[in-house]
């Protein structure tokens, strides 16, 4: 880990970022106290693909299918029961 004062990281930035860049951390400081520290930014993850499931996943017939009691229960039952019904 490398430590520069302000003066120097704004003399030097492009040199920093490279040394950041391949994985080395700088700290800049003001009157030798650390205000900053300079890390590599982490790589986006790949772009997801649409599609690349297929085959993969497998859903019931009847999985966006409510019974009358979960339909009752999603329209008039509380928000935050305390306690299932029937107990």
């Amino acid at each position: 880990m490398t430590t520069v004062n302000i003066h120097e990281a704004k003399t030097h930035l492009s040199a920093l970022l490279r040394r950041v860049a391949a994985g080395e951390e700088v700290v800049i400081a003001r009157a030798g106290h650390p205000v900053a520290r300079i890390v590599r930014a982490e790589q986006p993850a790949q772009p997801r693909v649409p599609g690349s499931a297929r085959g993969e996943v497998w859903m019931a017939d009847d999985f966006d299918t409510l019974s009358e009691d979960e339909l009752k229960l999603f329209e008039e039952g509380p928000i935050f029961p305390e306690e299932p019904e029937g107990k």
